[in-house]
């Protein structure tokens, strides 16, 4: 990792959805085992094919090992396998949640009190997210939370592929994908209507921006990480509560938490940067406690720490 690495959204999109589209419905005919015995060679070729897969998935690996002590022993090949392997079951789950078919009794909840309360009904906020999980699959947590109604920032040009298979699945879902590149003025006022009627927007804390070099450092698992702004800063301009969204497989399935990181986000003149410095570090401090329960759940397949901020 000598060389410049790129930056994650010029890597293309690694999902391969036709293959997912297919095998989403391999799933529907046979079931699970069936999937995950025609999914093992995929799993298999992917991990032998893409060295920056595999050194990313170890070199993330081998930070929480040494920061949390998560493994009996050092990771190796045989976790990076299984960090794949638990990819690639994640992505069948989106879509069974996208499509209503992931069953709702298997999805647990944690602190959503923080953001839903049914005495006072919902105020509206950020959520500042990670790639770990399926959070596709508070689809299934609105319906326990009636009224919970929730946005997802996506990146167009990363994602807009496996995006489009979502909404095939369930144009009426209620997560809603909004597709950005940047949040300019029009998202931003788009987004402020939503949080003034009690919506939720989830945006992601763990990538950095694809315009610009919008980030700060912070410790993640021992080591420098740039991490962007962008939720912060929209907290402070929509003067709303910030929280932590994260969903990590928990048993047969999956349990989604939730914390509130700030009540306010205040970004005081002449102190901008180590504002946002000090909320940045405690999304990273809350997604390091999130990742010691399910250390296998983060799926960011690049060099994470080396990244550019050049496209």
């Amino acid at each position: 990792m000598n060389a410049p690495a790129k930056h994650w959204a010029s890597m293309g999109e690694t999902t391969f959805v036709a293959g997912i589209w297919l095998l989403y419905w391999v799933h529907r005919l046979t079931g699970r085992w069936i999937f995950r015995i025609c999914m093992a060679p995929v799993v298999l070729l992917h991990w032998l094919t893409r060295p920056t897969l595999r050194a990313a998935s170890l070199q993330y690996l081998q930070r929480i090992h040494a920061a949390e002590g998560v493994f009996t022993r050092a990771p190796g090949w045989p976790q990076g396998l299984r960090h794949v392997a638990l990819f690639a079951e994640t992505m069948l789950d989106k879509l069974l949640a996208m499509a209503g078919r992931y069953p709702v009794e298997r999805v647990a909840s944690h602190g959503n009190q923080v953001v839903y309360d049914p005495a006072t009904g919902l105020q509206g906020g950020i959520l500042v997210t990670a790639h770990i999980g399926c959070l596709e699959l508070c689809r299934a947590l609105a319906e326990q939370l009636p009224g919970f109604k929730l946005n997802v920032l996506v990146h167009t040009r990363h994602a807009q592929a496996f995006n489009a298979v979502l909404h095939r699945l369930n144009p009426q879902a209620s997560v809603n994908l909004i597709e950005v590149t940047e949040i300019g003025v029009s998202t931003a006022l788009l987004l402020a209507e939503k949080v003034a009627a009690g919506e939720y927007v989830a945006i992601a804390g763990d990538r950095v921006p694809v315009l610009g070099s919008k980030t700060v450092q912070v410790d993640f698992l021992g080591h420098a990480a740039p991490l962007p702004i962008g939720p912060y800063v929209l907290a402070s301009l929509l003067k709303c509560p910030l929280y932590l969204i994260g969903c990590l497989h928990q048993g047969p399935g999956y349990a989604v938490y939730f914390e509130r990181l700030a009540e306010r986000v205040e970004l005081p003149r002449g102190h901008r940067e180590a504002a946002l410095q000090v909320h940045a570090q405690q999304f990273a401090d809350a997604l390091t406690r999130l990742l010691r329960r399910s250390p296998y759940d983060w799926f960011n397949f690049y060099p994470f720490w080396d990244q550019s901020h050049d496209v």
